[in-house]
């Protein structure tokens, strides 16, 4: 997937932690939300700004950082 235009990382915004389309939601906050329990559905209700692109590009920027495939 490609999720360049859908994780962003600004140094001023959450202490330069890759964020969802500029919002102040991280990566970070998605990952604990599904971690918790949460579905992708469950996580989109309570954050409608959230896609289902949004999180499943959070899976892939995620998956690619622990391979070490990122290139910033």
């Amino acid at each position: 997937m490609d999720y360049k235009h859908i994780i962003t990382i600004e140094p001023g915004k959450r202490g330069g932690k890759a964020c969802i389309r500029g919002m102040r939601i991280t990566v970070c906050d998605i990952l604990e939300w599904l971690a918790s329990g949460m579905s992708i559905a469950e996580t989109i209700e309570d954050y409608p700004e959230l896609t289902e692109e949004d999180v499943l590009a959070t899976l892939s920027y995620v998956a690619d950082r622990d391979h070490g495939q990122l290139s910033n």
